[in-house]
């Protein structure tokens, strides 16, 4: 029988172009609180949690500003989805999708996450 991975064994992975990359140990993530972690080719990705586990991964820069700061903002929802509020001048982006709730023709990207 193998053992169950304790939370502190399991490491947060972001889906890039071809593969799968460790950007952190899940037990460093806080429920509502961001990390930034830097990507190989030198770009920042901002990693959040939520309450029920969800995790998820977004371009850490703000658009509007040019700022990486994402990973600073604040988390909530609306209308049932998850979003980060960049703590400049507080659009929300959907952590899902990158899409921002406050001008449709802006986004960030938005990765596919897993702890493994």
């Amino acid at each position: 029988m193998t053992p169950a991975l304790e939370t502190t064994d399991l490491k947060v992975r972001i889906r890039l172009t071809d593969a799968w990359f460790t950007v952190c140990d899940l037990s460093v993530l806080l429920p509502g609180r961001g990390v930034a972690a830097l990507l190989p080719d030198g770009r920042q990705v901002a990693v959040f949690t939520d309450r029920t586990g969800g995790l998820y991964a977004v371009d850490n820069r703000d658009p509007f500003t040019g700022a990486a700061v994402l990973s600073r903002g604040l988390t909530g929802t609306h209308r049932g989805r998850p979003f980060v509020a960049s703590p400049l001048l507080k659009q929300r982006f959907d952590l899902e999708t990158g899409q921002c709730l406050d001008d449709e023709t802006v986004r960030v990207t938005a990765y596919r996450v897993k702890a493994a």
